[in-house]
């Protein structure tokens, strides 16, 4: 039987009243918000038609397209620099496994601005006339990658130790070493567990390369953030921004979109 509340309404009718408030309340302040609003202000300034025209190609060519290099750059060298350093983390060899937690530790806990600043400043004045190959491309990937190991380190550990432990007990009875069970079989099967959270990891990065600003970059080397500031200050118009926003998306929100799907299929396959 269902007990009603004080006023004579059941527990249930209740909700449903406090819901249909709610909802009135959120179109009520989207109706205030559509009918207040300055429109004309806003479009003139974040969504100026004749100003975005002016952006293309150069917004793609040049922006996009350097965005995308520095973060398949900085994913490469931190997928790589993450498998390493899981391995250390799993390591018997108490010094390996000590680097790792530090490395960890450390590069998960400083901004990335500091990295940033740390190899576009500090590794020219700690080591006079070294140059980071590939310029621009080098200093971005390198700092976007030792941030991004440590994080991906964590995430290949938590995959390989996912792997059922009669995987390697199977590999080792049929005569497989120790590193060619390792390569052989647990990775390839911890890289199918944790493919999800390394597709966010890459959207991730795909944000922070807006950082390479910091870098001192030339203009055919400026990446959407950068790219979109420096229109929009030289037309006193926002719309460059928004644009740059807007391609930002055509990246992310793929890759967000394909990060939930190979979720969904290791949820069914489970």
């Amino acid at each position: 039987m269902k007990t009603a509340a004080p006023g004579g309404l059941s527990r249930r009718r209740r909700r449903q009243l406090s819901l249909g408030g709610q909802y009135g309340l959120f179109i009520v302040v989207v109706v205030l918000v559509i009918v207040l609003a300055d429109w004309s202000t806003l479009q003139r300034n974040f969504a100026n038609w004749d100003v975005a025209k002016g952006l293309f190609p150069e917004v793609i060519t040049v922006g996009l397209r350097n965005t995308a290099v520095y973060t398949a750059v900085g994913f490469g060298l931190g997928l790589g620099g993450g498998l390493l350093i899981a391995l250390m983390r799993l390591s018997s060899v108490p010094p390996y496994r000590a680097f790792a937690t530090a490395y960890i530790e450390i590069f998960r806990g400083l901004p990335l601005l500091l990295i940033f600043i740390f190899v576009g400043v500090g590794v020219p004045l700690a080591f006079p006339g070294t140059n980071i190959p590939g310029g621009a491309v080098g200093q971005a990937g390198l700092s976007l990658g030792l941030a991004a190991a440590a994080y991906m380190a964590e995430t290949i550990r938590a995959g390989i130790v996912a792997v059922p432990k009669g995987q390697m007990e199977a590999a080792r009875s049929l005569g497989m070493s120790y590193p060619r069970a390792m390569w052989s079989i647990i990775i390839p099967q911890a890289f199918r567990i944790i493919i999800p959270p390394l597709t966010n990891q890459l959207v991730l990065l795909c944000k922070d390369s807006s950082l390479v600003l910091f870098l001192g970059i030339t203009l055919e080397e400026r990446e959407l953030t950068k790219f979109g500031r420096d229109l929009a200050g030289q037309v006193g118009n926002t719309t460059p921004i928004i644009v740059a926003g807007i391609c930002y998306l055509l990246i992310t929100i793929p890759l967000s979109l394909l990060a939930r799907r190979l979720e969904a299929r290791q949820r069914e396959a489970r």
